[in-house]
């Protein structure tokens, strides 16, 4: 497998990048290869930091960068020597397998779409994140904030395709899907909601209704379903509550004599919580309905973040997602391939 990797996207790149490929790199078996892509001698200084001296590690020139503040689609079309359209390209032209990228989401989404295209079938390709739960295993939302506007079969497709993802890379059986709401009725909630609710139930996914928002934390499904600008506020505002969390709890501890000793006797629960809360630890974003295998880190990611990434990547391209996904939505393509299959 030919995993490619933006070398020059996020805050700490190239440095960050580099360093969590080659931890990767000794985790991987000898038949995964990992491709840096983005400025060569930048990379090339990088990777001897390290003191990585294997064969594993492949560097692809890529002169130019696409910032947050660039235009994406714009720099999509325009900037062909970017790091993120050569990177893409490689994964359309079938000399990769999978593209990563801390770099701009604009441009991430806008080169899935532009560069790689949708999966027949899908309105609107969706950002799937990891949704923290405290002391249980941790949600999928869909969409974290590609679509700030949606229509009900959106939700439907988010629903079919978060599924897929939660059951063949993140390990979750015939997982739950719950639709945000600000009430369990079936009535409740928006037009969007209500019509959403309706499609949900008559769909194969297994549908457990409205779930107030409240209730996320507390493991109510495997599968958070709703519109890219409630999703995105959504897990920001549960990242902000749990820096919050933490900062105070570590006040408090700090306070006196007493609650520094309590702190010390705490301190395996107290790592397993901020564990819990930590986005490193579960690695990139999946940006699910595109035609390839593509993955939106965290612009802050550090060495652990990429490392976790690829370990996810590899899942994600062995599990055949993107073709799942495809023969899901597609299912009379597939029926007529498998009548083919058999008269030959």
């Amino acid at each position: 497998m030919k995993i490619v990797i933006d070398g020059m996207g996020g805050d700490n790149a190239p440095d960050a990048i580099v360093e969590g490929v080659v931890q990767a790199v000794q985790e991987l078996g000898q038949e995964n290869q990992i491709i840096l892509v983005g400025q060569e001698q930048l990379l090339t200084d990088a990777l001897r930091k390290t003191r990585y001296n294997g064969n594993r590690i492949q560097i692809v020139n890529a002169d130019s960068v696409i910032s947050n503040d660039d235009a994406p689609v714009r720099a999509v079309r325009k900037m062909k020597d970017s790091s993120v359209v050569v990177g893409m390209n490689m994964v359309k032209n079938g000399e990769g397998d999978v593209f990563i990228s801390a770099g701009s989401t604009g441009a991430i989404l806008a080169g899935g779409l532009l560069i790689l295209g949708r999966v027949k079938g899908i309105d609107r390709p969706t950002l799937a994140t990891v949704y923290p739960v405290i002391g249980g295993k941790p949600s999928l939302l869909v969409d974290a904030g590609a679509n700030a506007e949606c229509k009900p079969r959106n939700l439907l497709e988010f629903a079919v395709m978060g599924s897929i993802y939660m059951e063949k890379v993140l390990g979750r059986e015939n997982p739950t899907v719950g639709l945000v709401n600000n009430g369990t009725e079936e009535e409740k909630g928006t037009a969007l909601t209500r019509a959403a609710n309706k499609l949900l139930k008559e769909s194969s996914v297994n549908f457990v209704g409205n779930i107030e928002a409240r209730e996320l934390q507390n493991s109510a499904c495997d599968v958070i379903v709703t519109d890219g600008f409630t999703g995105n506020a959504l897990i920001k505002l549960t990242e902000g509550l749990g820096l919050m969390v933490l900062r105070e709890l570590k006040s408090i501890f700090l306070t006196s004599p007493m609650t520094k000793i309590s702190a010390i006797l705490m301190k395996e629960q107290l790592k397993k919580l901020k564990t819990e809360f930590d986005y490193k630890e579960y690695g990139g974003a999946p940006i699910l309905g595109v035609k390839g295998a593509l993955l939106k880190m965290h612009g802050s990611s550090d060495a652990k973040a990429v490392r976790q990434t690829i370990l996810k990547a590899v899942l994600y391209v062995e599990e055949n997602v993107v073709g799942i996904i495809s023969d899901a939505v597609n299912p009379r393509s597939k029926r007529s391939s498998d009548t083919d299959d058999q008269e030959k």
